[in-house]
């Protein structure tokens, strides 16, 4: 098992592959770039020496707003070399929602794609991805290894934003400890849940400005593996990549993990170089999950946690990942860098089996709420952060997730809150009252789901509602079903009963999330 124990930042660690293992290829991106950890280093340090030259100093705030790509990873890259923090931004996102980020950043500079729909509208100063950056990032030189920025293991270096029950995205501060706190306790216990093998080639299936795709992909950089990256995730694209490259682990969603499955055309040894699979954003059903099994024919771990924990906190560990386990709906096992516990409204801890939140204490939990310190406070309470899930533990430690104290929707791996969705359909001038609920969805999850009641002598129909969603939300935000009701259930204060309105469409499950 590989493990660099004296790297402790993504700087050092790219600093020691690029002399190291100069010629070993740390990234390749469809369609069509290879490069070696000389190479990634070179590059990244010569767009380092660009974003200074334009006056961009440590701390300040740098946005990508585009496809998975090298210069999304020279940018990650750079970064580090520079004390700069990276806002990657969710390119599935609405005009304003991505206005509201790169706002509440207060982003110095955002990379986006040439054809995205908001190049020169985002209100930030912008370089497009493609000919432009090459030449700019290109035009400055390079940084000497002695002008690197001095990065500790506190030292921020991404900022995630996610959705929050307010409806406006907060912005997870993520120093580079986020990325090496698991790696160092799984390494000294000697386990191998998640680990690297020399000549590691591993598929980041989940998205760069999601954690666990940021989280997986430094992971393998740190190991001085090969990161092997999409566009975007397509079934059958990762399925040709998985065998024309010989892909050795990789990360997904079990959303991804069926659509592969639905794409099966094809040997079953285009699956043969696999050894490992993580997967996570999502609970997986037996079924789906001793499919991959039979076709990947590979070990899985499956991992929980939130971009407040600085991703994983939690691993179904490879060994309970079998026919009949009696493990295989629980979200897993603490690491031993990780404490749990379930407390109940008071604070207080339950006991073994008996359900209550679910709040973990991590190494790698976030800096902070970016500019929100009284949101920081409530979910960061003396180091342990209230996840808003509910769960239980069992004698043997495993953590079984049950429900969600927070109202949120989990739609294919993406945090969906109901008062984001509530306020956009408030806005129609037909709707009077809205709830928004997640409900069971085979493909992904969980489905979104709107209960509408329309003003008298009104009827608006489900394509305006779709369509009016859509013009302020981001795709799979938009209810994929309207209900149309006479009244919304409500308790005596006026909060939405949303049990109420989800109980029907989770009969016969065992738990309330899927």
């Amino acid at each position: 098992m590989i493990f660099h124990s004296h790297l402790q930042t993504l700087s050092e660690s790219l600093d020691f592959h690029a002399t190291q293992n100069a010629e070993r290829v740390a990234l390749r991106t469809t369609p069509g770039a290879n490069l070696s950890y000389r190479e990634l280093w070179a590059r990244a340090s010569a767009l380092a020496s660009a974003l200074r030259a334009l006056g961009i100093t440590p701390a300040q705030r740098v946005a990508y707003l585009g496809r998975e790509s090298h210069q999304y990873y020279e940018l990650v890259a750079a970064c580090s070399l520079t004390g700069i923090v990276l806002v990657p931004v969710n390119a599935r996102l609405a005009a304003d929602e991505v206005r509201h980020i790169l706002g509440d950043s207060q982003a110095a500079l955002c990379f986006l794609d040439a054809d995205h729909p908001l190049v020169e509208a985002t209100g930030t100063r912008e370089i497009l991805l493609g000919d432009d950056y090459e030449s700019w990032s290109g035009s400055v030189g390079h940084i000497a290894r002695t002008d690197v920025f001095p990065a500790t293991p506190d030292t921020p270096l991404a900022q995630l934003y996610t959705s929050g029950t307010t409806g406006l995205p907060k912005g997870v501060v993520l120093a580079h400890r986020s990325f090496f706190a698991v790696r160092d306790a799984l390494a000294l216990a000697g386990l191998d849940w998640i680990d690297w093998q020399p000549g590691d080639i591993a598929l980041i299936g989940i998205p760069g400005f999601h954690v666990g795709g940021l989280w997986y992909a430094i992971q393998a950089f740190n190991a001085g593996a090969t990161v092997a990256s999409m566009p975007a995730f397509d079934a059958h694209l990762a399925r040709k990549t998985i065998a024309d490259w010989g892909v050795t682990t990789a990360i997904f969603v079990p959303s991804m993990m069926q659509a592969i499955l639905d794409h099966t055309a094809g040997p079953a040894t285009d699956f043969r170089s696999l050894r490992k699979v993580i997967y996570g954003g999502a609970p997986i059903s037996e079924v789906v999950l001793l499919e991959c099994a039979s076709l990947f024919g590979c070990e899985f771990a499956q991992i929980y946690g939130l971009t407040e924990t600085g991703n994983t906190a939690i691993c179904l560990p490879p060994d309970q990942h079998y026919a009949g386990s009696p493990r295989l709906s629980a979200a897993g096992r603490p690491y031993p860098c990780v404490d749990v516990r379930i407390v109940d409204d008071q604070g207080g801890e339950v006991a073994t089996g008996e359900i209550g939140e679910v709040e973990l204490r991590s190494p790698a939990v976030m800096v902070e709420y970016w500019r929100l310190p009284q949101a920081t406070t409530e979910t960061l309470v003396d180091g342990w952060v209230r996840t808003g899930d509910a769960g239980f533990l069992d004698e043997q430690g495993y953590l079984f997730i049950r429900d969600r104290k927070k109202d949120m929707i989990l739609v294919g791996g993406e945090n969906v809150y109901p008062v984001e969705i509530e306020n956009a359909l408030m806005r129609h001038p037909q709707v009077r009252e809205v709830a928004v609920i997640g409900v069971p969805d085979d493909v992904t999850g969980e489905a979104v789901v709107a209960y509408v009641v329309a003003n008298p002598g009104s009827a608006p129909t489900t394509r305006d509602l779709r369509l009016h969603a859509a013009a302020s939300l981001a795709v799979f935000k938009v209810p994929s079903r309207f209900i149309y009701v006479q009244e919304i259930p409500r308790n005596p204060s006026g909060k939405i009963l949303r049990r109420a309105l989800r109980a029907p469409h989770w009969v016969g499950r065992d738990r309330l999330v899927n």
